[in-house]
């Protein structure tokens, strides 16, 4: 059965993406129908994120990649380097061009793909809906050639009013850096006379911003944006990792690192009744921009996030559905069920992407998750939530 609280957020998105969200529904139900009746087996996936490269040039502080204690830190240069061709990914997209997923564009930071204009036009080509998840500090020099390229949507990354977004940055000017970016995109659609790319924020919960998420808000009203997303903040305790990783060695003799930028000694320092109050107050508020909470956790389960590394959802169902969904595509072509999950099932470099997708490997990680319904740190992954 799938959440009400699913049901009503994708009610929401499809005001502004009719047929978007006519297309993934009939593909979730696809998917949703091999979940239940096939092996391991699974329709092919509404979504494809593509990680164009591993590198980034900011260091924020919660990001499991970049941040303090991210997994990307531990990574050998030569590894940091690679990243897909525009033959790799050609050939890609003339494989999943007949069941046309939609495309999200990642990193990293994307926009550090020197040919992301070249992919977005090659997606568009072939009439399948691309977006792209930035922390917008290149936008401003890259706008221009990301629309005329056809993006259909730009998803940034925004932690805070102007202090507080370069304080979790690590860097500084990086909020007016991205405000010029998203002035120069209102300002060409306006030129255009065109509602393309839609400007959508997603904003993660943290210690440094939850008493100041209206503001957030507000900031998202300067930069033009439709909706904004306020994300519950991703942590779990090392017991619950090493766990999680002892699980995946047994299962799939593999690894599980790249959780391992998420691991705190402590819960975060936010108190939940404070951050519910505020919750409801810009959930309430009189704006242009639709402002929603993901996951959109009942109050009492909010108190159990935020004050316990052991926590399970009572409104959402006790399962992932994600690697019935979703395919992650990694900068060195390996393709992966779920993001943060170092199990590959199979490269594009060495066959095409129809064929991994139900592969052995495929079928065998799918069969095991079905069978366990989650993995120790699953609970704590926005992708557990959306289905």
């Amino acid at each position: 059965m799938i959440p009400k609280r699913n049901i009503i957020r994708a009610a929401r998105k499809a005001v502004t993406r009719p047929g978007y969200a006519l297309d993934a529904f009939q593909k979730r139900l696809k998917s949703s129908v091999t979940y239940g009746l096939c092996n391991g087996y699974s329709a092919y996936p509404e979504t494809i994120s593509l990680f164009l490269t591993y590198r980034c040039n900011l260091r924020c502080r919660m990001c499991g990649q970049w941040g303090e204690k991210g997994s990307s830190h531990t990574y050998p240069p030569e590894e940091l380097k690679k990243q897909l061709s525009l033959d790799n990914i050609r050939m890609l997209l003339d494989d999943v061009a007949s069941f046309r997923p939609a495309f999200t564009l990642f990193g990293g930071e994307p926009l550090i793909y020197t040919d992301l204009p070249e992919v977005i036009r090659m997606i568009k080509a072939r009439n399948m809906r691309c977006n792209v998840i930035t922390n917008g500090v290149l936008l401003e020099k890259k706008a221009e050639s990301i629309m005329d390229a056809g993006i259909d949507e730009i998803i940034f990354s925004l932690d805070g009013p102007r202090d507080i977004h370069d304080e979790i940055r690590g860097t500084p000017n990086t909020f007016d850096r991205a405000m010029a970016g998203f002035q120069k995109v209102a300002g060409l659609k306006k030129e255009r006379k065109t509602s393309r790319p839609l400007v959508n924020i997603s904003s993660t919960i943290f210690e440094m911003n939850y008493l100041r998420m209206d503001e957030i808000v507000r900031a998202a009203e300067a930069m033009s944006a439709a909706s904004i997303t306020f994300h519950h903040l991703i942590f779990l305790s090392s017991e619950i990792y090493a766990r999680h990783d002892r699980i995946f060695q047994n299962y799939f003799s593999c690894s599980s690192h790249d959780w391992a930028g998420f691991v705190r000694e402590n819960t975060p320092d936010i108190i939940p009744e404070k951050l519910i109050a505020m919750l409801k107050k810009v959930t309430s508020l009189k704006t242009a921009v639709d402002v929603s909470v993901y996951p959109n956790l009942t109050d009492s389960e909010i108190v159990k996030y935020y004050t316990s590394f052991d926590f399970q959802p009572e409104s959402y169902n006790n399962r992932c559905m994600s690697p019935w969904m979703v395919a992650y595509i990694f900068p060195d072509g390996s393709v992966r069920p779920c993001q943060s999950l170092n199990y590959s099932i199979g490269n594009i470099r060495d066959d095409s992407f129809k064929q991994v997708w139900n592969g052995e490997s495929a079928s065998q990680f799918r069969r095991t998750l079905k069978k366990d319904k989650c993995f120790p740190v699953c609970t704590r992954c926005t992708e557990f939530y959306r289905y």
